[in-house]
Order: structure tokens, then C-alpha cells, then sequence
């Protein structure tokens, strides 16, 4: 799961930290493996066509479909930039999240007004998560999958209720 507990389980422990994180199925690693995967497998109908004028007027749009497919992966990984940690306390609760621009936003509560909420078709992704406590609601785990925030949900709301 992109999320993981500071200690295992975190309810037996008054002083807990989570830290969640979108899920990457493509690694930096492999992104060159997979331009270059591409760019060959794309090349290979150039072959019949090297030594003619038909080669130059086929590889611009080579380049700029190789150079979009760059683009592409490479926005997809910046926005992709998300870190959200939440640490709780004896007596607060203590919400970071890290957005992909470098912005930070924060949000704290006092640990005993805490509550979980789960929207299972009313927020903005199917089983919508948010922490409510203090005068704000704020979302947690939004990039996950309904079925991680599923799982997520049912954790925070042990974890949440203390020792």
C-alpha cells in the first residue's frame, strides 16, 4: 500500500505517524527502459525507408510523438509529487501536506475532537476520506484507490480512538 505507519500497530502506541504517497507503477528506473523500449520498437518500420526521402518526412513526427510521450510520463510524474503526513500525539493531530508546486498546507487539531469521516459516493472520489476536528474538515488519502481508502479508513478510525 502507498501509506505506511511509523509503528506497527499504531494503536498500541499513543504517538503515531502516517505517511501517504500516490502509487507509481512506472519507476524513474525503468522510464528510460521504457522510452527506449519505445523508441526502438517505433523505429523499426523506419528501417525500410532509410537511404530515401520518404525517412525525413516520416521522422519529425517520430521525434515529436517520442517527445510527447517524454512530456506526457514527465508531467504525470510531477504532479505526482504528493506527500501527506499526518502525526499524532497525546494531545494533537497534526496534518503536512507536501504539494507537487513545493506549497504546504497544515492543518491541526486537538487529538480528542478528531473524527474520521468516510463519503462513500458524496465527495469529490468514490469512499472520500476526511478528518474533521477543530473549525476544518480537510481530505486525507484523495489520490489513493477506493479500495486503499477503504483500508485506510477503517486503520485511522482504530488508531484514532487511542490506547
Amino acid at each position: 500500500m502507498p501509506y505506511e505507519w511509523s509503528s506497527e500497530p499504531p494503536h498500541a502506541n499513543p504517538d503515531w505517524q502516517l505517511s501517504l504517497w500516490p502509487y507509481r507503477s512506472l519507476l524513474r528506473k525503468d522510464f528510460v527502459l521504457f522510452i527506449g523500449g519505445t523508441a526502438a520498437i517505433i523505429s523499426l518500420p523506419l528501417f525500410v525507408v532509410i537511404g530515401t526521402a520518404v525517412l525525413w518526412g516520416l521522422l519529425p513526427f517520430f521525434a515529436m510523438m517520442l517527445g510527447g510521450l517524454w512530456y506526457a510520463l514527465h508531467v504525470s510524474y510531477k504532479r505526482g509529487e504528493v506527500l501527506e503526513e499526518l502525526t499524532v500525539t497525546d494531545d494533537t493531530a497534526h496534518l503536512t501536506r507536501h504539494n507537487p508546486d513545493g506549497e504546504r498546507q497544515d492543518w491541526k487539531a486537538n487529538r480528542y475532537w478528531v473524527s474520521v469521516h468516510l463519503h462513500p459516493k458524496g465527495g469529490p472520489v468514490e469512499n472520500y476520506i476526511t478528518l474533521r476536528g477543530g473549525d476544518r474538515e480537510v481530505e486525507i488519502g484523495s489520490f489513493l484507490d477506493s479500495a486503499e481508502r477503504l483500508a485506510l479508513y477503517g486503520d485511522l478510525k482504530r488508531s484514532l480512538k487511542g490506547p
